[in-house]
C-alpha cells in the first residue's frame, strides 16, 4: 500500500513547529512520506542541515524530511497539505496547489483569520478544507531554525462544513501520533472567530497607537476603540450564525488582561517597523469585506484601517 504523502508548505514559526513534530515522529515510524516546501535560504539550510527546533519540548533537535523542494510544482500526489504561509501569500499558494493536488487531497490551513477557509474555498472549490485555529508562540530564529517558547502549541481542527461526513480519521491519527495537542470538533468556527475577536481588535488598536495589549485594556480611548471593532465583528458573526457567547466582548478583554502588560501584537510590530507585507488585510480587510458581502456597516473598522494605511 502506498504511504500517505504529507506536505508542509512554509517553514516559518507555525509550519516549522508543527512540521517538525510530524516529521520527527515519522523519522521513527516511517509510516508516511513527508515533504517540506521552503524558499531561498531556508530551502538550502534545511536541505543541508535539516530543520532545527529550539523548544522546551525539544531542547535543540533537528529533523530531516523525506524531501524538501523549493517549488510547489515539484510535488507529486499530496494526500494532506499543511498550508503554513503568510496570509498575503495564500491565494498565490492555492493557485499553485491547484496544479498538483488530486481530488482526494485534504487541505489543512495553519493560519489564524476569520476568512481563511472562505478564501481557499474560492480557489479550490471541491476539496476538503479543515477549518483550523492555531495557538503557538514560535518564530524564525534564523533561516532553518524555529524557536518555540511557553506552552506546547495547540490546534483546534474542525470538519469541513461542505464535506461534513468525510472520513478524516487518518489525519487525527497523524496529529495524535505526532504528539500534537489538538481538539477535533464538528464545528471549529466558534474557536476561529473567538480568536479573531481578540487578534483583530487588539492588533488594529495597538498598530494605530503603537501601544501594548495592556494599554488597550486600561486606556479608556483604546479600550473603546477595541470594543467598537468587536461590535462590528459581532454583527458579522451573528449574521453568519457563528455560535459565540453573548458576552464575547467582555470575555475577550478578560483574556487579554491575562497577558503581560507590555505584550505587543505582530501587526503593531510590522506596521511600526515599516514592513510592507503585514496582517492589516487579514484583520481589517476581512471585516470590511464581510461587511460589504453581508450589507453590514463597518465604519469604525474602516476609519482605523484608513488611519493605519496612512502611517
Amino acid at each position: 500500500m502506498n504511504k500517505k504523502h504529507i506536505v508542509v508548505v512554509g517553514l516559518g514559526g507555525v509550519g516549522g513547529y508543527f512540521g517538525f513534530k510530524i516529521n520527527q515522529e515519522n523519522e521513527v515510524s516511517g509510516k508516511y512520506t513527508v515533504s517540506f516546501v521552503a524558499r531561498g535560504e531556508t530551502y538550502h539550510k534545511v536541505k543541508e542541515n535539516g530543520l532545527v527546533l529550539i523548544s522546551p519540548e525539544h531542547p535543540n533537535d533537528r529533523t530531516y524530511p523525506n524531501a524538501i523542494v523549493e517549488n510547489i510544482s515539484e510535488l507529486k500526489n499530496p494526500d494532506l497539505v499543511l498550508i503554513c504561509v503568510k496570509e498575503y501569500d495564500l491565494e498565490n499558494v492555492c493557485r499553485q496547489l491547484a496544479e498538483v493536488i488530486t481530488k482526494d487531497t485534504v487541505l489543512l490551513p495553519m493560519m489564524n483569520g476569520a476568512d481563511i477557509y472562505d478564501r481557499i474555498r474560492r480557489i479550490l472549490p471541491d476539496h476538503i478544507i479543515l477549518p483550523t485555529c492555531i495557538y503557538v508562540a514560535s518564530h524564525i530564529k534564523e533561516r532553518g531554525t524555529v524557536e518555540h517558547k511557553g506552552k506546547a502549541g495547540k490546534m483546534f481542527v474542525g470538519r469541513d462544513p461542505e464535506h461534513f461526513s468525510s472520513d478524516i480519521t487518518w489525519i487525527t491519527d497523524l496529529l495524535h501520533e505526532s504528539k500534537i495537542d489538538f481538539d477535533f470538533k464538528d464545528n471549529s468556527l466558534a474557536d476561529i472567530w473567538t480568536k479573531f475577536f481578540f487578534i483583530a481588535s487588539f492588533g488594529l488598536v495597538t498598530a494605530k497607537h503603537n501601544s501594548s495589549i495592556g494599554t488597550v485594556c486600561t486606556d479608556e480611548q483604546q479600550k473603546n476603540e477595541a470594543t467598537e471593532i468587536m461590535k462590528e465583528i459581532k454583527l458579522i458573526s451573528d449574521k453568519k450564525e457563528i455560535p459565540l457567547p453573548e458576552d464575547i466582548i467582555e470575555k475577550t478583554f478578560e483574556k487579554a488582561c491575562t497577558f503581560p502588560f507590555e505584550t505587543p501584537t505582530s501587526l503593531q510590530l510590522d506596521i511600526h517597523s515599516g514592513k510592507k507585507e503585514n496582517e492589516l488585510e487579514l484583520f481589517a480587510g476581512a471585516i470590511l469585506n464581510y461587511g460589504k458581502e453581508l450589507t453590514i456597516e463597518t465604519p469604525f473598522t474602516q476609519k482605523i484601517y484608513n488611519e493605519i494605511k496612512g502611517k
